[in-house]
């Protein structure tokens, strides 16, 4: 294409497009809650093949630490070491693995995912080492990689905008349920069956996940003409092309700043509760003194608070701005920082787990909600994928740092560091990424 006719088509694109975050027309649709969202077919499958892979992800990850710790008998750094194993693949090849599922069929890509994950899920009973659980987690990661872009595009082109609230809602909402139940549950088929019963449920539960995507008619919007930056990149081959890509989903991040402010904010939420994690056992025992019955009511609390904050966000948040929740969910998650870092009781610790995990439910469902409606079709796999990345990349750097910083100082004081950076990201998104608001096209 010649440079008059690349010039020409840009000035077309500028002249229809509105540089900003749409504000919804006065007569915009009631958003949908979950009921009705559920009974829109596409979804609701999406919805159970989510429950069946989640819940055997966490009977065979559970098998895995089980066999770790009382077979191998490795240290809390080689079991730490199996959650890095697992999201290092997803925050490194996050960003490159959205160009491909922009190119790619959606559902092919989901199906074959699931499948390929059922088939290395397989190689858990060939591993008798640390090394191997780790090298086999990071090849189910590597798949995953694709999986998660390519089902939030298929979540938005099956659910009308104002019903991606409660659909993003319900995805998070099968994950903590299954989060809780699936410990139990792995332990009693671990005592009953052994560690392998679960790797085999796990394959099954992928495969059983790919066969319900399969019968799916999934409704890919078509993709509008293309600007000149997309133009250039077709004519590029390889590396340099990807490259491109790469450069075309990252510059509308940097270049919106809505959705800059909540992958940030999300990306610090999940760092917070990195470093919180690995924690809470250690300020149970030596700042609150109390029991490990003590620590298993804490630990559950952030569960529950996750739970809840899902459920009662969405009914309650219909009318509230995506970035107004994600200030609160942000707010939310300082405050309960705050109280375990400066109010050392055991009262006021478990309350402080609850509204962290309420909070952060409060970022989680509205950031995600936000990527898919304000991202263009042609850019969703980057975007989403982009947003992955950083949510692993932030939960790494917390489980990482927060060992380290606890070295150095106590832990009061590192939830107070979190508390302190909380406050100052909302600060800066207040100051410098408030999305300039405009009216919604017609």
């Amino acid at each position: 294409m010649s440079e008059e006719a690349l010039t020409q088509l840009d000035a077309e694109l500028d002249a229809n497009t509105v540089e900003a975050v749409p504000v919804p027309a006065p007569n915009a649709p009631e958003p949908l809650s979950m009921g009705a969202v559920l009974r829109v077919v596409t979804l609701r499958r999406l919805w159970f093949a989510q429950i069946v892979s989640v819940f055997g992800d966490f009977l065979a990850l559970f098998a895995v630490i089980t066999v770790m710790t009382f077979k191998l008998h490795a240290n809390a750094q080689q079991i730490t070491g199996i959650q890095i194993a697992y999201m290092l693949p997803i925050a490194l090849l996050g960003i490159v693995s959205g160009v491909f599922v922009d190119r790619w069929p959606v559902k092919v890509t989901l199906v074959s995912s699931d499948y390929l994950r059922a088939g290395l899920c397989l190689l858990l009973l060939l591993v008798h080492n640390i090394y191997g659980f780790y090298a086999a987690l990071a090849a189910i990661s590597i798949v995953s990689s694709f999986f998660g872009p390519a089902q939030g595009i298929a979540i938005r082109s099956a659910v009308p905008m104002h019903g991606l609230r409660s659909a993003n809602a319900l995805m998070q909402q099968a994950f903590f349920i299954m989060r809780i139940v699936g410990p139990s549950a792995a332990a009693f088929l671990i005592s009953a069956f052994g560690a392998k019963s679960c790797y085999y449920l796990d394959s099954a539960s992928f495969l059983a996940s790919g066969t319900l995507i399969a019968t799916l008619a999934l409704s890919i919007p078509l993709k509008p003409s293309a600007t000149r930056a997309e133009v250039l990149a077709e004519e590029k081959k390889g590396v340099t092309r990807i490259l491109a890509d790469m450069q075309q989903g990252a510059s509308f991040i940097l270049h919106h700043a809505g959705l800059l402010f909540v992958i940030v904010a999300l990306a610090a939420g999940m760092f917070v509760m990195g470093c919180f994690g690995p924690l809470v056992a250690v300020y149970v025992r030596d700042t609150l003194h109390a029991s490990t019955k003590t620590f298993g009511v804490t630990s559950a609390m952030i569960g529950l608070g996750l739970l809840c904050g899902v459920n009662v966000l969405n009914t309650l948040g219909k009318k509230m701005r995506n970035t107004l929740q994600v200030y609160l969910g942000l707010g939310g998650i300082a405050l309960g920082t705050g109280l375990m870092a400066f109010v050392p009781f055991v009262a006021s610790g478990i309350a402080g787990c609850f509204l962290i995990g309420f909070s952060a439910a409060g970022i989680i469902v509205p950031s995600q909600t936000m990527v898919q409606q304000e991202t263009p079709p042609e850019l969703m796999g980057r975007v989403g994928s982009t947003l992955m990345s950083a949510i692993f990349s932030a939960q790494i750097g917390g489980l990482v740092l927060s060992g380290v910083l606890a070295q150095y100082t106590s832990v009061r004081r590192v939830f107070a560091l979190c508390t302190l950076m909380l406050a100052l990201l909302m600060l800066a998104g207040k100051l410098w990424m408030e999305p300039k608001e405009h009216p919604a096209l017609g």
